[in-house]
This record gives C-alpha cells, sequence and structure tokens, in this order.
C-alpha cells in the first residue's frame, strides 16, 4: 500500500527541527491580539478537481474505533479484549469519567506492545476504564445516524503514537516536528498565570519562557527544544495558492487553549496580522457560518469542555458536533462541503487492530473517521488504509496543491468515500441530545 512505503520516512522534517533551537522566543502576550473577523469568499471562484468548495476538519479528543464503533453493524469492530492472555468483555462506560486514562507515548508504546494490543490496562486506571464500549445506537444516536446515512471509516488511524500534540501537528502538517509526546511546563506558575490574568498558556510559542517539548533529530538524540516550530504546514499550501483558511480553537481565555494547534507555528503565532487572520474562537463558528464566512478549508478543535475527553461529558460533546454540523447543513454551503470528524488519539482506551509502523512516529491507534457531505457515500464502511494526512491529501488533490512531506504524498486523497455522479443528498439535520447529565462545566 502506499502509505506502508514510509518505511523510514521523517528523517527530512527532523531535519528541520533546528529551526526550533534559535533565539529565545519573544514575549508574546495572547490579549495583546484580539480576534479578527474571518471575511466572506466565494469558493465556487477556487478551481477544484471535485465539487467540494468547503473542507470542514474537524478534531475531537481520545476516543478509539472500538470504543466508539466496534459495535457498528459491518464494521471490522470487537466486544471483548485482549488484556494480556485473558479476553475482556468492554463493558459501557460512564458518561464521565472520574479521571483520565494514561495515553502518553510510552503509555501507547507499552499499550501496543509489538502488536500484540493486549496491554491497556497498566494501571488502576486503564484496569477500570480502558476495556469500555459503547454498546449501540443509544450511547452515541447522532454518531451513529451520520455513520448510518455517510461514511464511516473502520481503518483510519491517528497519524502517531502518543497524545493530542503530535496528532495535532500531523493534522496540519503531515508531520510533527520530531515531538512524540506533548509539550511541558511548570504547571505551577503556568496555573499563576491564568489566575493573575484569567488567560491560559498555550502548548506553543506563547508557552512560558522555559517550556520545551522533547524532539528526536536527525541523529535520533533526543533533545529539548521549544515548542514553536517553522517547518511547512498545509497552511502555506494554500496561502501560496491563494485559497482562504481558519482554524477555530479554544480562546486563550478557556479550557483546550493548548490545543490552538497553530499556536505552536512560529510564522503565525509570532505574526499578529497572519494570527487575526486565519485564527478565531471557536465559540463563533456557528455565528460565522450563519453570516457565510466559512473558508474553503476550515479547521476546529472544540473547547475542552465539550471536546470528549474523557473526563469531560461524552453526551455534551456529540450534542457540540450536532450543533457545528447542523449549523452547515442549514446554509446554502451544504451543497459543496466535505466534513470530516475524527478524535485525535487513542486516550487510553482499547483497539483490537494493531496499526502499522510506518515509520518512527506511527501510525498510532485506530480512530473512526465520519465523512459527512451532499456527496458521500451513503451507508458507506470504508476499510482503506487511512491517517490525518489522508484529510490533507483529499485537500491538496481538491485544490492543486503538493504535498508536505512523506506521508502525505503516500496518502490516499479518501476521494472513493464520495460519489461524484450522484444528485447531492438533502442534509441530515438532527436533534440534540436530552438525555445529557449534569452541566457542560463543571
Amino acid at each position: 500500500m502506499r502509505l506502508a512505503r514510509a518505511a523510514s520516512a521523517l528523517l527530512a522534517a527532523i531535519l528541520l527541527v533546528a529551526a526550533c533551537q534559535g533565539p529565545p522566543r519573544a514575549r508574546v502576550t495572547p490579549d495583546l491580539l484580539p480576534p479578527g473577523m474571518p471575511e466572506r469568499v466565494d469558493a465556487s471562484a477556487f478551481g477544484t478537481r471535485w465539487p467540494i468548495k468547503h473542507v470542514v476538519f474537524i478534531i475531537k479528543e481520545n476516543r478509539t474505533m472500538d470504543h466508539l464503533f466496534g459495535r457498528f453493524p459491518g464494521v471490522n469492530g470487537v466486544t471483548e479484549g485482549y488484556d494480556g492472555d485473558r479476553m475482556r468483555p468492554l463493558t459501557l462506560p460512564p458518561d464521565r469519567l472520574p479521571q483520565d486514562i494514561p495515553h502518553c507515548y510510552d503509555c501507547a508504546i507499552e499499550s501496543w506492545n509489538e502488536g500484540r494490543m493486549n496491554n491497556f490496562a497498566a494501571d488502576e486506571r486503564g484496569d477500570r476504564f480502558a476495556y469500555t464500549q459503547m454498546q449501540g445506537r443509544s450511547d452515541l444516536p447522532n454518531y451513529w445516524r451520520w455513520a448510518e446515512e455517510f461514511a464511516l471509516s473502520d481503518n483510519f488511524f491517528a497519524s502517531a503514537q502518543g497524545p493530542s500534540f503530535p496528532n495535532h501537528l500531523f493534522s496540519i502538517a503531515a508531520q510533527s516536528g520530531g515531538a512524540h509526546d506533548n509539550p511541558e511546563q511548570d504547571q505551577g506558575r503556568a496555573n499563576q498565570f491564568s489566575a493573575e490574568t484569567g488567560l491560559s498558556k498555550s502548548w506553543g510559542c506563547d508557552s512560558l519562557q522555559e517550556g520545551f517539548v522533547e524532539v528526536v533529530d536527525s541523529e535520533g538524540d533526543v533533545q529539548r527544544v521549544p515548542p514553536c516550530f517553522d517547518f511547512q504546514t498545509e497552511a502555506d499550501l494554500l496561502d501560496g495558492a491563494g485559497i482562504p483558511w481558519s482554524f477555530y480553537a479554544p480562546w486563550n481565555d478557556q479550557r483546550g487553549y493548548w490545543l490552538t494547534t497553530f499556536s505552536a507555528i512560529r510564522r503565525v503565532r509570532m505574526h499578529p496580522k497572519v494570527w487575526q487572520k486565519h485564527i478565531f474562537p471557536v465559540d463563533r463558528f456557528v455565528a460565522d457560518v450563519e453570516d457565510g464566512r466559512l473558508a474553503p478549508v476550515t479547521w476546529i478543535t472544540p473547547r475542552f469542555e465539550v471536546s470528549e475527553h474523557p473526563e469531560e461529558s461524552f453526551c455534551h460533546g456529540e450534542n457540540w458536533t450536532t450543533e457545528i454540523v447542523d449549523s452547515i447543513m442549514r446554509t446554502p454551503m451544504w451543497k459543496d462541503t466535505a466534513i470530516f470528524i475524527t478524535w485525535d488519539d487513542y486516550g487510553g482506551f482499547y483497539d483490537h487492530v494493531a496499526p502499522p509502523q510506518v515509520d518512527p512516529f506511527g501510525f498510532g491507534f485506530r480512530v473512526p473517521l465520519l465523512t459527512i457531505s451532499p456527496y458521500a457515500k451513503a451507508g458507506y464502511i470504508d476499510s482503506q488504509l487511512g491517517e490525518f494526512s489522508s484529510v490533507l491529501r483529499f485537500i491538496e488533490d481538491n485544490w492543486g496543491l503538493s504535498q508536505l512531506t512523506r506521508r502525505d504524498r503516500d496518502a490516499f486523497n479518501l476521494s472513493y468515500l464520495f460519489d461524484f455522479d450522484q444528485k447531492p443528498r438533502d442534509p441530515v439535520v438532527l436533534p440534540k441530545r436530552t438525555d445529557c447529565e449534569g452541566p457542560i462545566f463543571h
């Protein structure tokens, strides 16, 4: 398979890590960068390979394919999993877990266990919650309905073994700059900053001055560098072709600001005009769509409280996604939009499919991909090999762009999820769930 040819990939990308080790970072005070306003764009003015004029890439948190859709008809799923040499039934999780499941890079390697996929209960938290699964439609009714109406991929993987930071970088750049794990900074000092200012520190260029992330250099050595990178992203390809793009994410006064991925790209975060032109508060997305301000390419990451990170409410998180998708379906832009919904990493939950190891970074564990579009094949189960770079490849091929790394060069472009000869399908606007327990914010 084309993706599997990446056996020694990312050496060139790792060479770019040196760009992160330049002069000390300038101080960026987030409150000095108020949000701008996305422009109204006639997306039909830009030539495309397919009749898709808008791509929306939604990235939720910390769920696997078996955990969410292991019981969906026709998928490669299981209802029990290996814990060492014994089999355990996958039982229903609570809506909110009382604590997170470990899912660091070393945790992922331990769970993977050389492809045995049998060591997810490495500690007490994993023993309690890793072997859990949504039991059917009633546990995720809108995601289930979209899977029935549109396309669901069951051989789609997180790009990197490990947690959020490297995977979110892959979602914008088809690489992680050599990072396997999340950045580190003095949490006590970060909390003090938040208490004094009401603002958060990111995992990027405006982290604490001594904040760092461990990266693997071209010699295979681990180095600590500021989490402020200069490698090329999909946004650079779009800018080069004059294609407008937007990134909606938690703002600096909200939980989850650390997942504002472009804060880790120096020429975006350190350039106020670029930041204000492209980076917007996620709470404003629905209003912007209703006002006709949907860029041809848009990334969306939710506030932490509705991200579906396991200690937050899954029910409220599904309602947030419903609101985002419904807002697009209610506009004329629905007719030429492709919405891709995935989850950024495994979050410690069990999955039975051993991810192909195509290079030193991944793949990570299987995560679902939902593809929602008037051109998506109805009820289609996709078992082609894919990862986050596949969505980037769809964008690249649709607008005639080049590629970034070996990952997106080797990726299938997901066009097989669509029937571009069919009559565009009507939207499937869904109601929010009414069975969520407790408030969104707790």
